[in-house]
């Protein structure tokens, strides 16, 4: 089983940024690969980005440029950069594990991006 916990959230301006942080415990984390997703009410979760094992990237074209998935397999911690922030942006945030088709996911982190 495992466990992830996102950190990082909350509001900021337009143009701002924030780092989302996810610790993963009960696994191997070497292994998975992890990805955010985000939920906005109304509208199906969405990949956000994701990053492999091997540490290769994918983002959604909405974040390309703007946003950096990173991991630290040290510290069993998956990492997105969000710069440029838009109001559009505006959405929990949620970490995934996944490993031969496991699915694991966190509670959610509420990003929002105001004036």
């Amino acid at each position: 089983q495992v466990q992830l916990v996102e950190s990082g959230g909350g509001l900021v301006q337009p143009g701002g940024s924030l780092r989302l942080s996810c610790a993963a415990s009960g696994g191997i984390f070497k292994f998975y690969a992890m990805g955010w997703y985000r939920h906005t009410p109304g509208k199906q979760r969405e990949l956000v980005a994701q990053i492999t094992s091997g540490g290769s990237t994918n983002y959604a074209d909405s974040v390309k440029g703007r946003f950096t998935i990173s991991r630290d397999n040290a510290k069993n911690t998956v990492y997105l950069q969000m710069n440029s922030l838009k109001p559009e942006d505006t959405a929990v945030y949620y970490c995934n594990s996944n490993l031969l088709s496991t699915n694991y996911w966190g509670q959610g982190t509420q990003v929002t991006v105001s004036s």
